[in-house]
């Protein structure tokens, strides 16, 4: 699958499922939420990479508070179908997380078993509080107990792309999420 070629880049996006306007407006409603609740603490606001940079991007100007912004990077290890219980830290917080509310920023939530792990080894590091914030919520394949403090759109088991997620790399940059289209469209 040549994804370079525009033709076969643009035939593989399926549908519009948010559009980039809804996305706007349920970030700048979180982020007046956030506003309130933490105004006068110190915020910390902790993007996954590569995929919630994005909505990460939008949501700290829908802040208005003083924040600061940190990243990670994980990766989780799985064998076919069943966790092996680990996830690698490939970038870490530079933050003494102690002194801060922290709030995860997360693309989306399908299984999450990564999250989970992520999220308790925050919690290891004390917080002053940490919650959890996803731009996607996919409930029906969740293999965890794990629920988002925030979910700002909850959608069906699709292959979504588009406003940091991805398909090999590509998609990102769209400003909307859109379902991918796996078929071959070369052939």
């Amino acid at each position: 699958m040549d994804l370079t070629n525009p033709e076969i880049y643009r035939s593989h996006i399926r549908r519009t499922l948010i559009p980039q306007e809804e996305l706007q407006a349920a970030i700048v409603k979180v982020g007046a939420e956030i506003d309130e609740i933490y105004a006068g603490k110190p915020l910390l606001l902790v993007s996954i990479l590569k995929g919630a940079f994005v909505f990460l991007a939008d949501l700290s100007r829908a802040v208005s508070i003083p924040c600061e912004i940190g990243f990670m990077q994980a990766q989780s290890y799985f064998s076919g179908t069943e966790s092996s219980g680990s996830v690698e830290i490939t970038m870490d917080l530079e933050q003494d997380i102690s002194q801060y509310h922290v709030i995860i920023v997360e693309d989306i939530i399908d299984t999450g078993r990564t999250l989970k792990l992520v999220a308790q080894m925050l919690r290891d590091r004390h917080p002053l509080s940490l919650k959890i914030l996803t731009l996607l919520d996919k409930p029906d394949r969740r293999l965890v107990d794990l629920k988002a403090d925030w979910s700002l759109f909850t959608i069906p088991d699709l292959f979504v792309i588009g406003y940091g997620l991805d398909y090999a790399e590509y998609y990102r940059n769209l400003p909307y999420i859109a379902e991918f289209d796996p078929a071959d469209k070369e052939g």
